[in-house]
């Protein structure tokens, strides 16, 4: 067994509009990424066709945006689930936003931040 304190260690990008991604776990079967945003910090629309993503608000509330293009406002304890090959995006409005997504499959962790 593994673990990972997530909201221990956080690290953010003091400047820019992009969040900072960190790869928590990942292997042959998938992987576990921790997002962390400053206010106005964005993951830029994108979308994987491989897999679907889960993604579960840790701190703090932000807008996620699917592939239907409509903004929703979660915070803590929200379940966000984009279909494979569904675009999305988010941000961070007034403080800061975390969350974990976990993706199936072990591409590059790089290839959803970019």
């Amino acid at each position: 067994m593994q673990t990972v304190q997530l909201l221990e260690n956080l690290e953010f990008y003091e400047k820019g509009e992009h969040a900072h991604a960190q790869a928590l776990y990942a292997d042959e079967n998938g992987r576990a990424l921790r997002f962390t945003l400053r206010p106005g910090q964005s993951v830029k629309q994108n979308n994987l066709t491989h897999s679907p993503i889960y993604i579960v608000v840790l701190k703090g509330q932000g807008i996620f945006i699917g592939a239907d293009g409509h903004e929703h406002l979660l915070g803590p304890n929200s379940l966000i689930v984009f279909d494979a090959g569904e675009t999305h995006a988010s941000r961070a409005l007034d403080e800061e936003l975390v969350f974990v997504s976990i993706l199936h499959g072990a591409l590059n962790w790089r290839e959803h931040t970019e």
